[in-house]
């Protein structure tokens, strides 16, 4: 081959691959992007939301950047987000490939399932399940009483010196999923179970990392030994244990008497079974990899999220003193001597439930939601989104818009109250998404945060074990937001 026929190549080739990243017709606008990488070197990986930011002020609330050679649309501030979630939230309510996760999800379960009757079969399933046992009702509060008192007394038992609340309130909100999924709670010390947790923890933090990113944009890379086997090997050992656990359920399960999620979900193995003989090539939605899923889902959601959320609202009274003991004084006023508390009281609590908002609001703990796809060709903002689609709406956007809180960068209950100091919630909090694929444990997630909080504030005062430093309230970036490891020291209010 000479000089000439190489440069002719070496152009062709250049040119398909600017092709590759070319913007069709009417989609959302963006940056200059670079074969193969895309924008991928257009982030600050520690804080990536800031880039965002500049991003959507001078392309607009939607835009796109690439990902390597995949689109990804971006999404910014209320009216958009809105947009997408709630006015077209069926037309987006897919879910779009992500390689890294989809390699041990298989796109099953709730989460990261695939719109369509499978999915809505499972949401409805589980959403049933968990009100049959005690979702809304006086028992599950009985439920998360139970671990809050666990909780409490492990705090009282290491009131001596600092110490870090991290993995404590990853197994009290665990415990509580757990109890109604697996029919079980886990000791505070079993060294297991941390590191089953540890495992849930690193992969939220790895699958928005450089080497997910370089998994899911370059295919030829996915078989070498690279960082990204790590990812796939630890989420196979969380996958093993759930598996595990299913199998246990299915040599001890009672047909008619389910102890718990998995029992109920091997009854409707056991009905489908049933109805195949009656009505040969019957399908269903219904099998164990999607028993595998669901157990992930439920799990993951109902520790990282709740275990976080508490762990800012403990750095944030640390923070400011003056928000803790307001709280204190007004849960003191309404529980008096009573030794419950009832999470109905909370209509009673507006200064309390204010400064819980807040902290998910100002925390923004999972800051990009999980990324949706729209199932069919769909336009928004006056752009055409092809079907499948990455749409990431940013949640920070929309928690910090400038017109729509009176405070927006800076933490202050006051953003949930009005002049005569009742509570108010905005339109533009959604912290638990919002639309058909809206969390389905929020009530239990606003549940449990009421009472282990209330909770932690009426026995204890706490506070930054260092008076030399203040506490340190940046985030680290991730799937999920979390505070920088940090200790607190306490000390009891209540004298037994």
């Amino acid at each position: 081959m000479d000089f000439i026929e190489l440069l002719l190549l070496v152009t062709v080739v250049v040119c398909f691959l600017f092709w590759r990243t070319a913007r069709p017709s009417r989609f959302p606008p963006g940056p200059w992007t670079l074969p193969v990488i895309g924008n991928l070197l257009q982030f600050n990986a520690k804080d990536p939301l800031k880039d965002l930011d500049t991003f959507s002020g001078t392309y607009g609330p939607v835009y796109s950047l690439y990902f390597g050679t995949v689109p990804v649309v971006f999404v910014h501030g209320l009216q958009a987000v809105k947009e997408v979630l709630v006015t077209k939230g069926k037309e987006f309510a897919d879910r779009p490939e992500n390689p890294i996760t989809d390699a041990t999800s298989k796109r099953k379960g709730i989460i990261s399932g695939q719109y369509g009757r499978g999915w809505k079969e499972h949401r409805r399933f589980t959403l049933s399940t968990l009100r049959n046992f005690g979702l809304g009702k006086k028992s599950m509060e009985e439920r998360i009483l139970e671990e809050t008192s666990h909780l409490l007394q492990y705090f009282k038992n290491n009131m001596g010196a600092p110490f870090d609340p991290l993995f404590v309130l990853d197994n009290a909100a665990s415990n509580i999923i757990c109890s109604i999924v697996f029919g079980k709670r886990f000791e505070y010390d079993d060294p297991f179970f941390q590191k089953i947790i540890g495992l849930l923890h690193e992969r939220l933090k790895s699958i928005t990392g450089v080497w997910a990113q370089i998994y899911n944009a370059i295919p030829l890379v996915r078989r070498l030994p690279l960082p990204h086997q790590t990812i796939l090997k630890k989420a196979e050992t969380v996958d093993a244990f759930l598996r595990s656990i299913q199998e246990e359920h299915k040599k001890t399960f009672i047909p008619g008497k389910p102890r718990d999620y998995i029992d109920c979900y091997l009854q409707e193995l056991e009905k489908f079974v049933i109805q195949q003989q009656q009505q040969p090539g019957r399908e269903s939605a219904f099998d164990d990899e999607n028993l595998t899923a669901c157990l992930y889902d439920l799990f993951i959601a109902g520790t990282e999220t709740t275990s976080t959320t508490l762990l800012w609202g403990l750095l944030y009274m640390m923070a400011f003193p003056d928000v803790q003991e307001r709280c204190h004084k007004e849960i003191e006023a309404v529980f008096g001597d009573s030794e419950l508390l009832n999470y109905e009281d909370k209509a009673k609590m507006p200064y309390t439930q204010a400064v819980l908002h807040e902290i998910q609001r100002f925390s923004n703990v999972v800051p990009l939601g999980v990324y949706h796809a729209p199932w069919k060709e769909v336009s928004i903002s006056g752009y055409i989104i092809p079907k499948g689609t990455v749409v990431v709406t940013n949640v920070p956007s929309v928690h910090y818009e400038e017109s729509l809180w009176k405070f927006p960068h800076e933490f202050n209950p006051s953003n949930f109250l009005n002049d005569n100091g009742e509570f108010i919630k905005p339109e533009a909090f959604m912290p638990f998404g919002a639309g058909p694929r809206i969390c389905l444990g929020e009530n239990l997630a606003r549940m449990q945060l009421f009472l282990i909080f209330t909770a932690m504030l009426r026995q204890f005062h706490i506070s930054w074990p260092d008076d030399s430093s203040v506490p340190y309230l940046i985030r680290h970036f991730g799937t999920t937001q979390s505070p920088y490891p940090f200790k607190m020291r306490l000390k009891c209010r209540l004298q037994n």
